[in-house]
Order: structure tokens, then sequence, then C-alpha cells
């Protein structure tokens, strides 16, 4: 009896996690395993031929995770930016095509909010909406804004495609600018006070917005992110409370980071400005089992 036929009898839904022992993907898979009555989850890695080899109709679902992410863009060889559209583009585009071909019902690709450019300066709003348009300022954004545009039109009513536009994503073990963070809370007994507006995505928060898009067979595109806007200060200074440290912030520094900012981009990821208006992120199902403190609580346990 074929592995699909004893899932559709169990009213089990098998699905695909290709990028194995990342971030996201094991904890996505975590998640959906602690419903074993309702998901079936295998995962693997696509740094070989080894996906190609597997059989794709055994799934319902491919949730599409593997991909370079965001690093010094500053300063790369043209080998380097091939490299990020092989594996942000080429590659999320040709597994799809294998999936829809071998009878896959549902392909999640984990995009960014990086195609609406970068973060706005220092006292700049970035407001992003439905009907923002793409804006990407390197090739790091150009190749998720590639995927997208090649992997849209696959999608038909067999078929699928559902496309997550994540603002940064943190949590225990993550990657990216938040250990920086974490690091600064913990050893700076002073922080700049800077007032600015960033969207961020709490990774058990991710977790069961991806278990909701199976769950009720979504396509589309779709905005997760935490219910509350993040201020870097008081995101630093919850931070070190965790750690039982106190962190004052100091107001007047603003004139101090706006020269900085200009020397590095460290700045303006850190302190400017990009957030989803409010609502965007909703679904009609709540997803956000954590709020922010409790998010940064979980995170730094």
């Amino acid at each position: 009896m074929r592995v699909q036929q004893v899932n559709e009898e169990l009213n089990l839904k098998n699905i695909l996690i290709t990028g194995a022992g990342s971030f996201v993907g094991t904890t996505v898979q975590r998640h959906l395993e602690t419903f074993p009555d309702k998901y079936k989850v295998t995962a693997i890695g696509t740094k070989n031929s080894e996906w190609k080899e597997l059989d794709f109709s055994q799934f319902d679902v491919v949730y599409h995770v593997a991909g370079l992410a965001h690093s010094d863009v500053g300063k790369v060889t043209e080998e380097v930016k091939k490299l990020y559209y092989a594996v942000n583009c080429d590659l999320a585009i040709d597994v799809a095509k294998k999936a829809k071909a071998e009878g896959v019902k549902q392909f999640i690709f984990m995009s960014s909010a990086i195609v609406y450019g970068d973060s706005a300066p220092i006292g700049k709003e970035k407001m992003i909406g439905r009907n923002t348009p793409y804006s990407p300022a390197n090739f790091y954004g150009d190749s998720k804004v590639q995927a997208e545009n090649g992997l849209l039109p696959l999608q038909d009513e067999r078929f699928k495609v559902v496309i997550l536009r994540c603002p940064m994503i943190y949590g225990k073990e993550g990657k990216g600018n938040f250990p920086i963070l974490e690091k600064m809370a913990q050893k700076m007994p002073l922080f700049p006070k800077i007032e600015n507006k960033r969207s961020m995505l709490y990774v058990g928060n991710l977790a069961e917005f991806v278990r909701l898009m199976i769950e009720n067979e979504e396509d589309g595109i779709f905005w997760p992110c935490n219910k509350e806007w993040s201020n870097t200060s008081e995101l630093v200074k919850m931070i070190a409370e965790c750690h039982g440290k106190k962190v004052r912030l100091v107001p007047g520094f603003g004139w101090a980071l706006k020269l900085m900012s200009h020397l590095t981009g460290y700045v303006n990821k850190a302190f400017g400005n990009l957030a989803y208006e409010s609502g965007l992120g909703d679904y009609k199902t709540d997803y956000r089992l954590y709020t922010l403190e409790a998010s940064i609580k979980e995170t730094e346990r």
C-alpha cells in the first residue's frame, strides 16, 4: 500500500520541509510534530542532489525553507551574487516545479520583508501595506523577488502557492541581528533611547502560522508578524531584564547615530524603521501564541 494512501486513511497530511537542520525548519517541524494525529513531517537537505531523487508524490505539502540568509552585501564578488540567485531563486523554483509535477497540493515559500528594501534611516518612517511595491535594495532582496515571480505563475486549481513575506525572525538558537542585541543588552549599562518601529516575528508564532496555512489549505501572499511593533531601545531593555540586568536608556544620541549610519549600514538595521501596517499580519485564526514580552522571555529562558 502506498505511503500517501496510508496517510489518507489515517487522515494525516504528509509534509516535506526542504532545509533540514535550519533554525526555522527545525522549529516548524517540532511544532507540527506536537500534532501526531494530523501531520507527518519529513525534512531533507538541498545542498546535494538528494532531494532530486526523492519521490515527492507521497507528500501533500512542501515547505521550502532552504535559502541563503542576509549577510553583509556591501562588498561581495559576482560569484557570491550568482550563488544567492542560484539558491534563493533557482532552487526554490526547481523544487516547486518538481512538487507540482509529482502531485504535491501546496507549496509554501519563505520570502522576506527584504523584497521592500532596507530599513528607512533613523527618524524616517517606513510603513509597508498590502499594495506596497517591490523595492529590493540589493541582490539578496532581488533574489527573493525573482523567486516570487517564478513561483506565483505555477499556481493553479491543483497546486497552491503560499508566499510568506516575513520580517526579522527571532528565537532561541536563531541567527541574524537579534543575537547582537542580546549581547549588547547583557554588556551595556547604558543604551541610546531612540524612537523607531520595527515589525518582527517570533519563530513560535511563525510555526503556528505555517500550521494554519497547511490546515486551511491556503494560497496567496501573507505577511505574518507579531501583533506589536518593536522598539529597539525597549527591546534591549526587555532582554536585559530577563537576565537580571538593568539598562538605562539615554536620550539625545540620535544625531550621533545618524552620523554613524553613513559609515555602517548596521545602524539603520538596528535603529531604522521598517514596519507592517497595523492589521496587515492578521489572519482569520489567531496564530500569535506569544506576545512580544512572552516571546522575549521564552527566547532568553
